[in-house]
Protein backbone atom coordinates (compact mmCIF):
# COMPACT_ATOMS: atom_id res chain seq x y z
CA UNK A 1 0.00 0.00 0.00
CA UNK A 2 1.52 3.24 -0.70
CA UNK A 3 1.30 6.57 1.92
CA UNK A 4 -1.65 8.07 1.83
CA UNK A 5 -1.60 11.64 0.83
CA UNK A 6 -2.31 13.78 3.44
CA UNK A 7 -1.24 17.67 3.68
CA UNK A 8 1.35 18.90 5.84
CA UNK A 9 2.52 15.69 6.76
CA UNK A 10 5.39 15.13 8.82
CA UNK A 11 8.32 14.19 6.60
CA UNK A 12 9.79 12.31 10.13
CA UNK A 13 8.98 11.77 13.83
CA UNK A 14 9.92 9.63 16.98
CA UNK A 15 7.63 6.44 17.80
CA UNK A 16 8.50 4.45 21.04
CA UNK A 17 7.09 1.13 20.48
CA UNK A 18 6.26 -0.91 23.54
CA UNK A 19 5.70 -4.72 22.73
CA UNK A 20 5.53 -5.43 26.36
CA UNK A 21 3.23 -2.52 26.89
CA UNK A 22 4.13 -1.59 30.58
CA UNK A 23 5.17 -4.66 32.06
CA UNK A 24 8.93 -5.14 33.58
CA UNK A 25 10.72 -7.54 35.66
CA UNK A 26 11.99 -4.30 37.84
CA UNK A 27 9.61 -2.69 40.01
CA UNK A 28 11.34 0.74 39.98
CA UNK A 29 9.40 2.95 43.33
CA UNK A 30 9.06 6.07 40.57
CA UNK A 31 8.18 4.39 37.52
CA UNK A 32 5.14 5.82 36.36
CA UNK A 33 4.41 3.67 33.47
CA UNK A 34 4.14 0.48 35.29
CA UNK A 35 0.60 1.14 36.64
CA UNK A 36 -0.54 1.34 32.59
CA UNK A 37 -1.29 -1.97 32.30
CA UNK A 38 -4.72 -0.94 34.14
CA UNK A 39 -5.09 0.09 30.95
CA UNK A 40 -5.47 -3.09 29.39
CA UNK A 41 -6.95 -5.51 31.89
CA UNK A 42 -7.17 -9.43 30.78
CA UNK A 43 -3.81 -8.40 28.22
CA UNK A 44 -1.00 -11.13 27.56
CA UNK A 45 1.23 -7.89 26.75
CA UNK A 46 3.18 -9.18 24.01
CA UNK A 47 2.58 -7.51 20.64
CA UNK A 48 1.47 -10.53 18.03
CA UNK A 49 3.60 -11.03 15.30
CA UNK A 50 0.68 -9.48 12.74
CA UNK A 51 0.59 -6.42 14.45
CA UNK A 52 4.62 -6.13 14.74
CA UNK A 53 4.66 -6.50 10.60
CA UNK A 54 2.00 -3.48 10.97
CA UNK A 55 3.88 -1.49 12.81
CA UNK A 56 7.26 -1.85 10.63
CA UNK A 57 5.33 -1.85 7.45
CA UNK A 58 3.16 1.81 8.41
CA UNK A 59 6.71 3.07 9.96
CA UNK A 60 8.73 3.11 6.83
CA UNK A 61 5.77 4.21 4.90
CA UNK A 62 5.31 7.32 6.88
CA UNK A 63 9.06 7.97 6.53
CA UNK A 64 9.22 7.29 2.94
CA UNK A 65 10.90 10.82 2.10
CA UNK A 66 13.83 10.23 4.39
CA UNK A 67 16.77 8.53 4.00
CA UNK A 68 16.60 6.66 7.86
CA UNK A 69 14.01 5.52 9.76
CA UNK A 70 14.47 5.10 13.27
CA UNK A 71 12.92 2.20 15.49
CA UNK A 72 12.54 2.45 18.78
CA UNK A 73 12.23 -0.18 21.20
CA UNK A 74 11.05 1.24 25.12
CA UNK A 75 8.74 -0.80 27.83
CA UNK A 76 7.79 -1.68 30.46
CA UNK A 77 10.37 -3.83 29.76
CA UNK A 78 10.78 -4.89 26.06
CA UNK A 79 13.94 -7.98 26.20
CA UNK A 80 11.07 -9.45 28.05
CA UNK A 81 9.97 -10.40 24.71
CA UNK A 82 13.05 -12.32 23.96
CA UNK A 83 15.14 -12.03 21.41
CA UNK A 84 13.88 -13.45 18.23
CA UNK A 85 11.16 -11.12 18.28
CA UNK A 86 13.62 -8.34 17.51
CA UNK A 87 15.26 -10.63 14.91
CA UNK A 88 11.99 -11.03 13.15
CA UNK A 89 11.56 -7.08 13.60
CA UNK A 90 15.08 -6.65 11.33
CA UNK A 91 14.06 -9.47 8.82
CA UNK A 92 10.84 -7.03 8.45
CA UNK A 93 12.67 -3.65 8.06
CA UNK A 94 15.03 -4.96 5.54
CA UNK A 95 11.80 -6.56 3.57
CA UNK A 96 9.84 -2.79 3.97
CA UNK A 97 12.61 -0.21 3.47
CA UNK A 98 12.69 1.31 0.12
CA UNK A 99 15.90 1.37 -1.82
CA UNK A 100 18.42 3.63 -0.13
CA UNK A 101 17.05 3.27 2.96
CA UNK A 102 18.40 2.41 6.09
CA UNK A 103 16.79 1.58 9.39
CA UNK A 104 18.73 2.73 12.92
CA UNK A 105 17.59 0.25 15.68
CA UNK A 106 17.37 1.45 19.33
CA UNK A 107 16.19 -0.08 21.98
CA UNK A 108 16.09 1.27 25.88
CA UNK A 109 16.63 -1.19 28.58
CA UNK A 110 17.44 -1.83 32.47
CA UNK A 111 19.87 -3.74 31.00
CA UNK A 112 19.08 -6.81 33.56
CA UNK A 113 18.35 -9.51 30.91
CA UNK A 114 21.19 -8.55 28.63
CA UNK A 115 23.59 -11.73 28.30
CA UNK A 116 26.19 -13.18 25.18
CA UNK A 117 23.34 -13.88 22.75
CA UNK A 118 21.79 -10.88 23.39
CA UNK A 119 25.07 -8.68 22.66
CA UNK A 120 25.92 -10.53 20.25
CA UNK A 121 22.68 -9.65 18.13
CA UNK A 122 22.88 -6.21 18.80
CA UNK A 123 26.35 -5.44 17.64
CA UNK A 124 25.27 -7.17 14.39
CA UNK A 125 22.35 -5.35 13.59
CA UNK A 126 23.46 -1.77 14.66
CA UNK A 127 21.65 -1.30 17.69
CA UNK A 128 22.12 1.76 20.07
CA UNK A 129 21.31 0.05 23.45
CA UNK A 130 19.97 3.01 26.21
CA UNK A 131 21.05 1.58 29.68
CA UNK A 132 19.10 2.90 32.47
CA UNK A 133 21.15 3.48 35.31
CA UNK A 134 21.04 6.15 38.07
CA UNK A 135 24.78 5.98 39.72
CA UNK A 136 26.69 4.45 42.15
CA UNK A 137 25.00 1.26 44.04
CA UNK A 138 23.40 3.11 46.88
CA UNK A 139 22.47 5.67 44.61
CA UNK A 140 21.05 3.19 41.91
CA UNK A 141 19.61 0.82 44.14
CA UNK A 142 17.45 3.42 46.21
CA UNK A 143 14.93 3.40 43.67
CA UNK A 144 15.94 0.41 40.74
CA UNK A 145 14.33 -2.71 42.87
CA UNK A 146 13.07 -5.84 41.49
CA UNK A 147 9.86 -7.45 42.65
CA UNK A 148 11.50 -8.50 45.70
CA UNK A 149 12.65 -5.37 46.55
CA UNK A 150 16.17 -6.01 46.39
CA UNK A 151 18.60 -3.71 44.06
CA UNK A 152 19.11 -3.84 40.33
CA UNK A 153 22.73 -2.75 40.49
CA UNK A 154 24.94 -5.68 40.07
CA UNK A 155 22.28 -7.14 37.15
CA UNK A 156 23.24 -4.10 35.16
CA UNK A 157 26.29 -3.67 35.68
CA UNK A 158 26.27 -7.10 34.25
CA UNK A 159 24.25 -6.26 31.08
CA UNK A 160 26.53 -3.82 30.54
CA UNK A 161 29.86 -5.89 30.54
CA UNK A 162 28.14 -7.93 27.82
CA UNK A 163 27.28 -4.78 25.80
CA UNK A 164 31.02 -3.49 26.00
CA UNK A 165 32.69 -7.11 25.41
CA UNK A 166 30.46 -7.42 22.58
CA UNK A 167 31.53 -3.46 21.27
CA UNK A 168 27.75 -2.49 21.47
CA UNK A 169 27.48 0.84 21.00
CA UNK A 170 25.22 2.09 24.31
CA UNK A 171 24.07 5.24 26.15
CA UNK A 172 23.41 5.77 29.65
CA UNK A 173 19.66 7.71 30.71
CA UNK A 174 20.27 8.41 34.84
CA UNK A 175 17.37 9.83 36.19
CA UNK A 176 17.55 12.51 38.41
CA UNK A 177 15.26 12.01 41.84
CA UNK A 178 15.43 12.52 46.01
CA UNK A 179 18.18 10.01 46.73
CA UNK A 180 20.63 11.22 43.99
CA UNK A 181 19.77 14.59 43.23
CA UNK A 182 22.43 16.16 45.49
CA UNK A 183 25.07 13.65 43.83
CA UNK A 184 25.39 15.48 40.59
CA UNK A 185 29.37 15.28 39.59
CA UNK A 186 29.68 11.85 41.84
CA UNK A 187 26.80 10.26 39.40
CA UNK A 188 28.57 12.00 36.19
CA UNK A 189 32.23 10.43 37.14
CA UNK A 190 31.01 6.84 37.74
CA UNK A 191 28.69 7.15 34.75
CA UNK A 192 32.21 8.46 32.65
CA UNK A 193 34.77 6.85 34.57
CA UNK A 194 33.33 3.64 35.85
CA UNK A 195 30.90 2.44 32.85
CA UNK A 196 32.52 4.19 30.13
CA UNK A 197 30.14 6.14 29.25
CA UNK A 198 30.44 9.06 26.11
CA UNK A 199 26.60 9.79 26.24
CA UNK A 200 24.25 10.40 29.11
CA UNK A 201 21.03 11.94 29.13
CA UNK A 202 19.32 13.26 32.74
CA UNK A 203 15.84 12.45 33.20
CA UNK A 204 14.32 14.44 35.86
CA UNK A 205 11.37 12.21 38.32
CA UNK A 206 8.57 13.96 39.00
CA UNK A 207 6.04 12.49 40.04
CA UNK A 208 2.63 14.48 40.49
CA UNK A 209 0.02 13.84 42.91
CA UNK A 210 -3.42 15.39 44.04
CA UNK A 211 -2.92 14.80 47.64
CA UNK A 212 -0.14 13.67 49.76
CA UNK A 213 -0.18 13.76 53.98
CA UNK A 214 2.82 14.91 55.72
CA UNK A 215 4.66 14.56 52.56
CA UNK A 216 4.51 10.74 52.44
CA UNK A 217 4.92 8.64 49.08
CA UNK A 218 1.19 7.64 48.29
CA UNK A 219 2.42 4.28 46.68
CA UNK A 220 5.90 2.39 46.44
CA UNK A 221 4.70 -0.53 43.94
CA UNK A 222 2.67 -1.01 40.91
CA UNK A 223 0.50 -3.31 43.37
CA UNK A 224 -1.22 -0.63 45.11
CA UNK A 225 -0.70 2.67 42.65
CA UNK A 226 -3.91 3.92 40.80
CA UNK A 227 -3.30 4.94 37.76
CA UNK A 228 -1.19 7.29 36.80
CA UNK A 229 -1.92 10.28 34.69
CA UNK A 230 -0.68 13.51 34.43
CA UNK A 231 -2.90 15.19 37.33
CA UNK A 232 -2.70 16.73 40.61
CA UNK A 233 -0.36 19.59 41.51
CA UNK A 234 1.62 17.83 44.53
CA UNK A 235 4.44 15.35 44.11
CA UNK A 236 5.89 12.67 45.95
CA UNK A 237 9.25 12.67 48.03
CA UNK A 238 10.97 10.65 45.41
CA UNK A 239 10.85 13.67 42.84
CA UNK A 240 13.35 15.52 42.41
CA UNK A 241 13.06 19.71 43.44
CA UNK A 242 13.99 22.41 40.89
CA UNK A 243 16.22 24.11 43.14
CA UNK A 244 17.81 20.46 43.05
CA UNK A 245 17.76 19.89 39.52
CA UNK A 246 19.28 23.01 38.41
CA UNK A 247 22.09 22.14 41.01
CA UNK A 248 22.81 19.08 39.70
CA UNK A 249 22.89 19.95 35.99
CA UNK A 250 25.52 22.97 36.80
CA UNK A 251 27.10 20.71 39.05
CA UNK A 252 28.15 17.81 36.56
CA UNK A 253 28.41 21.26 33.77
CA UNK A 254 31.34 22.18 35.69
CA UNK A 255 33.00 19.17 35.67
CA UNK A 256 32.16 18.73 31.37
CA UNK A 257 33.12 21.67 30.68
CA UNK A 258 36.81 21.32 32.16
CA UNK A 259 37.56 17.78 30.84
CA UNK A 260 35.03 16.17 28.24
CA UNK A 261 34.00 18.81 25.74
CA UNK A 262 34.17 16.75 22.43
CA UNK A 263 34.32 13.31 24.53
CA UNK A 264 31.44 12.75 26.38
CA UNK A 265 27.99 13.97 25.12
CA UNK A 266 25.39 15.31 27.81
CA UNK A 267 22.23 15.45 25.89
CA UNK A 268 20.90 18.96 27.87
CA UNK A 269 24.19 20.63 27.15
CA UNK A 270 24.27 19.46 23.35
CA UNK A 271 20.29 21.00 23.46
CA UNK A 272 21.24 24.10 25.31
CA UNK A 273 23.95 24.46 22.86
CA UNK A 274 21.45 24.05 19.86
CA UNK A 275 18.97 26.78 20.94
CA UNK A 276 22.08 29.07 21.79
CA UNK A 277 23.34 29.19 18.22
CA UNK A 278 19.77 28.93 16.57
CA UNK A 279 19.68 25.46 15.78
CA UNK A 280 16.72 22.89 16.34
CA UNK A 281 17.37 20.77 19.53
CA UNK A 282 17.37 17.13 19.39
CA UNK A 283 15.27 17.05 22.12
CA UNK A 284 11.33 18.02 22.56
CA UNK A 285 11.69 18.95 26.13
CA UNK A 286 13.20 22.12 25.14
CA UNK A 287 11.49 23.05 21.35
CA UNK A 288 9.40 25.45 20.94
CA UNK A 289 6.44 22.89 20.13
CA UNK A 290 6.15 19.13 20.19
CA UNK A 291 3.69 16.31 19.45
CA UNK A 292 6.83 14.07 16.95
CA UNK A 293 7.69 11.87 19.61
CA UNK A 294 4.59 9.33 19.98
CA UNK A 295 4.26 5.77 21.65
CA UNK A 296 2.66 3.00 20.42
CA UNK A 297 1.00 0.17 23.08
CA UNK A 298 1.55 -3.52 21.98
CA UNK A 299 -1.81 -3.59 21.16
CA UNK A 300 -1.65 -0.95 18.09
CA UNK A 301 -3.25 1.72 19.95
CA UNK A 302 -0.98 5.26 19.44
CA UNK A 303 -0.34 7.56 22.07
CA UNK A 304 0.22 11.51 21.88
CA UNK A 305 3.20 10.83 23.78
CA UNK A 306 5.00 8.39 25.93
CA UNK A 307 4.45 10.23 28.95
CA UNK A 308 0.52 10.71 28.27
CA UNK A 309 -0.15 7.23 27.39
CA UNK A 310 -4.06 7.70 29.09
CA UNK A 311 -7.11 7.46 27.73
CA UNK A 312 -7.25 11.45 26.69
CA UNK A 313 -4.57 11.35 24.32
CA UNK A 314 -5.40 8.29 22.52
CA UNK A 315 -5.06 9.17 18.77
CA UNK A 316 -6.50 5.79 17.60
CA UNK A 317 -5.11 2.03 16.56
CA UNK A 318 -2.56 1.32 13.77
CA UNK A 319 -4.93 -1.68 12.83
CA UNK A 320 -7.54 0.52 12.01
CA UNK A 321 -6.33 3.33 11.46
CA UNK A 322 -2.85 4.35 9.09
CA UNK A 323 -0.43 5.73 11.34
CA UNK A 324 0.76 8.75 9.35
CA UNK A 325 -2.75 9.93 9.33
CA UNK A 326 -3.36 9.12 13.51
CA UNK A 327 0.42 11.25 13.35
CA UNK A 328 -1.09 13.84 10.78
CA UNK A 329 -4.39 14.60 12.59
CA UNK A 330 -5.86 17.21 14.00
CA UNK A 331 -5.81 16.26 17.49
CA UNK A 332 -1.97 15.44 17.24
CA UNK A 333 -1.04 18.72 15.51
CA UNK A 334 -2.79 21.07 18.28
CA UNK A 335 -0.97 18.79 20.85
CA UNK A 336 2.41 19.87 19.77
CA UNK A 337 0.75 23.34 19.28
CA UNK A 338 -0.22 23.46 22.18
CA UNK A 339 3.30 23.51 24.04
CA UNK A 340 3.74 27.25 22.58
CA UNK A 341 0.56 28.30 22.40
CA UNK A 342 -0.24 27.91 26.98
CA UNK A 343 2.89 29.22 28.09
CA UNK A 344 2.13 31.86 30.48
CA UNK A 345 3.29 35.38 30.23
CA UNK A 346 5.75 34.86 32.21
CA UNK A 347 7.58 32.66 30.34
CA UNK A 348 6.63 34.77 27.12
CA UNK A 349 8.64 37.54 28.89
CA UNK A 350 11.44 35.36 30.52
CA UNK A 351 14.78 36.30 29.14
CA UNK A 352 15.66 32.34 28.72
CA UNK A 353 12.74 30.98 26.90
CA UNK A 354 14.82 30.75 23.83
CA UNK A 355 16.72 28.32 25.41
CA UNK A 356 13.80 26.38 27.89
CA UNK A 357 10.78 27.15 25.67
CA UNK A 358 9.03 26.20 28.75
CA UNK A 359 10.09 22.76 29.26
CA UNK A 360 7.71 19.63 28.72
CA UNK A 361 3.52 20.42 29.29
CA UNK A 362 3.62 17.28 31.78
CA UNK A 363 4.99 19.10 34.42
CA UNK A 364 3.48 22.56 33.76
CA UNK A 365 1.20 22.25 37.07
CA UNK A 366 2.35 25.32 39.09
CA UNK A 367 1.49 29.11 38.92
CA UNK A 368 3.76 31.87 37.86
CA UNK A 369 4.70 34.45 40.93
CA UNK A 370 1.33 36.62 39.81
CA UNK A 371 -0.31 33.50 40.20
CA UNK A 372 -0.92 32.46 36.25
CA UNK A 373 -1.54 28.60 36.40
CA UNK A 374 0.76 26.65 33.58
CA UNK A 375 4.17 27.21 34.92
CA UNK A 376 6.43 24.70 34.78
CA UNK A 377 7.26 22.79 38.48
CA UNK A 378 10.93 22.75 37.29
CA UNK A 379 11.55 26.74 35.85
CA UNK A 380 13.93 28.06 38.74
CA UNK A 381 15.78 24.95 38.28
CA UNK A 382 15.93 25.79 34.52
CA UNK A 383 16.68 29.26 34.71
CA UNK A 384 19.55 28.64 37.32
CA UNK A 385 21.16 26.41 34.93
CA UNK A 386 20.54 28.45 31.47
CA UNK A 387 21.95 31.50 33.33
CA UNK A 388 24.99 29.84 34.32
CA UNK A 389 25.90 28.44 31.06
CA UNK A 390 24.93 31.66 29.39
CA UNK A 391 28.95 32.67 29.21
CA UNK A 392 30.43 29.31 27.74
CA UNK A 393 27.11 28.44 25.45
CA UNK A 394 27.96 31.76 23.76
CA UNK A 395 31.45 31.47 23.28
CA UNK A 396 31.33 27.20 22.10
CA UNK A 397 28.38 28.73 19.86
CA UNK A 398 30.96 31.49 18.60
CA UNK A 399 33.98 28.70 18.47
CA UNK A 400 31.16 26.75 16.06
CA UNK A 401 30.33 29.54 13.36
CA UNK A 402 33.88 30.07 12.63
CA UNK A 403 34.37 26.59 12.18
CA UNK A 404 36.33 26.59 15.57
CA UNK A 405 35.71 23.59 17.90
CA UNK A 406 33.50 23.93 21.04
CA UNK A 407 36.14 22.01 23.23
CA UNK A 408 38.23 24.85 23.02
CA UNK A 409 36.48 26.05 25.79
CA UNK A 410 38.28 23.43 28.08
CA UNK A 411 41.28 25.71 27.41
CA UNK A 412 40.38 28.44 28.28
CA UNK A 413 38.63 27.05 31.47
CA UNK A 414 42.31 25.73 31.95
CA UNK A 415 43.60 29.46 32.07
CA UNK A 416 41.39 30.51 34.39
CA UNK A 417 42.06 27.71 36.61
CA UNK A 418 45.42 28.36 36.85
CA UNK A 419 44.74 31.77 38.01
CA UNK A 420 42.25 30.76 40.84
CA UNK A 421 43.04 30.99 44.46
CA UNK A 422 42.12 27.71 46.45
CA UNK A 423 39.96 29.62 48.85
CA UNK A 424 38.07 31.32 46.01
CA UNK A 425 34.51 30.69 45.77
CA UNK A 426 34.05 27.83 43.54
CA UNK A 427 32.65 28.54 40.04
CA UNK A 428 30.04 26.57 40.46
CA UNK A 429 28.21 28.51 43.13
CA UNK A 430 27.83 26.04 45.49
CA UNK A 431 29.51 28.50 48.20
CA UNK A 432 31.91 26.10 49.04
CA UNK A 433 35.57 27.05 48.56
CA UNK A 434 37.37 26.05 45.06
CA UNK A 435 39.92 23.51 46.72
CA UNK A 436 36.92 21.74 48.34
CA UNK A 437 34.94 21.69 45.26
CA UNK A 438 35.43 21.18 41.91
CA UNK A 439 38.77 22.35 42.00
CA UNK A 440 39.54 19.39 44.46
CA UNK A 441 39.30 17.07 41.16
CA UNK A 442 41.80 19.19 39.31
CA UNK A 443 44.75 17.63 41.70
CA UNK A 444 43.73 14.16 40.14
CA UNK A 445 43.15 14.94 36.65
CA UNK A 446 45.81 12.78 35.28
CA UNK A 447 44.28 10.18 36.59
CA UNK A 448 41.78 10.62 33.70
Amino acid sequence: MSAPAIADAPSAFHLLAKPTGAVCNLDCSYCFFLSKEMLYPGSRFRMADELLEAYIEQLIEAHSHVPEVQIAWQGGEPTLMGVEFFRRSVELAERYLKPGQRALYTIQTNGTLLDAEWAAFFRENGFLVGISIDGPRELHDAYRVNKGGKGSFDQVMRGLEHLQAAGVEWNALTTIHAANADHGREVYCFLRDECGAGFVQFIPIIERVSEAADGEVPWSSWRDRPLYEQKGDLVTNRSVSAEQYGRFLIDVFEEWVRRDVGEVYVQMFDVALANWVGEPPSLCIHSETCGLALALEHTGDLYSCDHFVEPRFKLGNIRETRMLELVSSPKQRQFGLDKRDTLPQYCLECDVRFACHGGCPKDRFISTPDGEPGLNYLCAGFKAFFHHVDGPMRFMGERLRVNGAPAEIMGLYATEDARRGRNDACTCGSGRKWKRCHGAELARVDQW
